[in-house]
């Protein structure tokens, strides 16, 4: 899965995305301190789902009707990135099943999927 992780996700996470063999670039080192619509932007535009910490971007998506590819937001009671790690772990399975064209929720407990709507043009 081709992943874009905004710079509100932790090292670990990113590395262990890759280890599990997603294609992730990380907006940290990639495009530091970018607008939420430009890191939109980016991860429409190289076709890559985002993965993020900022609710902001289901208002970007629905409200003002932004193009996503995807949007998986991390919503976790625990700051602790050892905590966290396991969990998205086991969600990832049913995230890529889902693939493209939702805007998907990882809390402790589960994950739920709301569809996008309007989706960019196949990359």
């Amino acid at each position: 899965m081709r992943l874009l992780a905004d710079e509100n996700i932790e090292r670990e996470v990113v590395e262990l995305l890759r280890e599990m063999g997603h294609d992730v670039t990380w907006g940290h080192d990639a495009h530091p301190q970018w607008s939420d619509p430009e890191v939109l932007r980016l991860a429409v535009t190289e076709g890559r789902i985002l993965l993020t910490e900022d609710k902001d971007f289901g208002e970007l998506v629905y409200a003002r009707g932004l193009l996503s590819v995807g949007i998986v937001l991390l919503r976790f009671s625990s700051d602790d990135v050892a905590v966290n790690m396991p969990i998205l772990q086991r969600a990832m399975p049913e995230i890529e099943r889902h693939g493209e064209g939702y805007f998907a929720v990882v809390t402790d407990r589960r994950v739920r999927f709301r569809p996008l709507g309007v989706r960019p043009a196949e990359h």
